[in-house]
């Protein structure tokens, strides 16, 4: 009878082992696949001015849900956002999130003009 179990729970770790590194790989390649023009996943991305996002890898990538101030960013510029849950990115006009106006939804690249945009917000 010890045996048996010693048996049947050697057996039970090597599953439960091999169902972990399965479970990680698998995550892993999820990651990358969702890598999209270089934007990570879960990634907010500015691409160069005038590129288009299949051309040229990001400049900017913002991952927290806040407002992050831009800084020399003019003209027409690729906005992809690559977050995931429903997320959402807003284009404002004033520092730290004020006066926004436009939501680019989850797994939309927007060709915007950054001149008058002073920050993007993430949101859950």
């Amino acid at each position: 009878m010890t045996r048996v179990a010693a048996t049947l729970l050697t057996s039970t770790a090597a599953v439960v082992a091999l169902s972990g590194t399965a479970q990680a790989k698998a995550v892993e390649a999820r990651l990358a696949q969702e890598t999209i023009y270089g934007c990570d996943y879960g990634a907010v991305c500015i691409y160069p001015e005038g590129k288009h996002y299949s051309e040229a890898n990001p400049t900017h990538k913002f991952w927290s849900y806040k407002a992050h101030n831009l800084s020399g960013q003019n003209n027409y510029h690729w906005v992809f956002n690559n977050q995931y849950g429903g997320a959402t990115a807003d284009l404002c006009k004033q520092y730290n999130g004020g006066d926004c106006i436009e939501t680019i939804p989850e797994g939309w690249a927007f060709y915007r003009d950054l001149t008058p945009i002073n920050s993007i917000t993430l949101r859950p």
